[in-house]
C-alpha cells in the first residue's frame, strides 16, 4: 500500500491544477472580477455536463470579455445562448444563458456586483455564505461547493473546507475520510489542488488505478 505522502505527492504531480487556473482566474486577488468568473465557471460546472465542455464554455464566455456581472448583464439572452451552444454546452445552452443573466441582475442588485460583499453580509460565517450563494440562479450545493474549494484561499473562514466528492476520492485512494486531518497532508495554500487533484481522479477514465500504480512505483524506489 503507497504511503499517504507519495499518494499526495503523485496526486498533486499528476492532477494538481486547480479548476480556476485553468482558466486563468486568480482567485487570490479576491477582486470583484476574478470572484465573478469562478461564480460563473462554478454555475457551468453544475449542470449534468462533461467538465471538458464546461470548461470550454467558461473560455468562451471569457474570450467575449463578460468577465463582470455589468458585462454579462448587457449581453443578450441570444448571444450568450449562441456562445454557450458553439461551445458545445447545447443541452443547457438556453437555460444557461437565462440562469447567468439573471445571477448578474442579483449580484448588481444585492452587492453592486462584488462578491465580497455578500461575503460581509454574511459575517464571515460560511453557512450564510452558502446560503446566499444558493440565492444566485443555477448555483446549488454543488456550485457553493466547488466555489468554496477554490476561494478558501482567500476566505480565511472558510478553511479548511473538503467537500464530499473529493472526501469519497481520497477514502478510495486511502487518504484521510476526515477534511481536517486531510488539509493536514498539505500547506494551507495547496489544499485546493489536493481537492482539484482527487476530483479530476475521479473523473479520469482509470483515474485511480494510475494514482495507485505511480505511487507504488515511488514507494518501490
Amino acid at each position: 500500500m503507497p504511503s499517504r505522502p507519495d499518494t499526495v505527492r503523485v496526486l498533486l504531480d499528476l492532477n494538481g491544477r486547480t479548476y480556476s487556473s485553468e482558466l486563468g482566474i486568480d482567485v487570490e486577488r479576491n477582486t470583484p472580477s476574478p470572484l465573478y468568473r469562478w461564480l460563473v465557471a462554478c454555475t457551468l460546472f453544475s449542470a449534468r455536463i462533461s467538465q471538458a465542455l464546461a470548461l470550454s464554455a467558461a473560455k468562451a464566455l471569457s474570450q467575449h470579455k463578460w468577465n463582470t456581472p455589468q458585462k454579462m448583464a448587457a449581453s443578450t439572452w441570444a448571444q450568450r445562448t449562441k456562445v454557450l451552444n458553439q461551445s458545445g454546452y447545447a443541452r443547457y445552452d438556453e437555460s444557461t444563458s437565462r440562469m447567468l443573466g439573471d445571477a448578474a441582475g442579483h449580484l448588481l442588485d444585492a452587492y453592486g456586483g462584488d462578491l465580497r460583499r455578500l461575503r460581509e453580509a454574511a459575517g464571515r460565517d460560511p453557512r450564510r455564505e452558502r446560503a446566499l450563494l444558493k440565492e444566485f440562479k443555477g448555483i446549488g450545493d454543488v456550485g457553493a461547493d466547488i466555489f468554496f474549494r477554490e476561494v478558501q484561499t482567500v476566505w480565511d473562514e472558510l478553511y479548511p473546507f473538503v467537500d464530499k466528492k473529493a472526501l469519497a476520492a481520497a477514502k478510495r485512494l486511502g487518504l484521510p475520510a476526515s477534511g481536517r486531518e486531510l488539509a493536514k497532508l498539505v500547506p494551507r495554500r495547496d489544499l485546493p489542488r489536493l481537492l482539484s487533484a482527487l476530483v479530476r481522479t475521479d473523473l479520469a477514465k482509470d483515474g485511480y488505478e494510475a494514482v495507485k500504480e505511480r505511487a507504488g512505483q515511488e514507494k518501490a524506489g
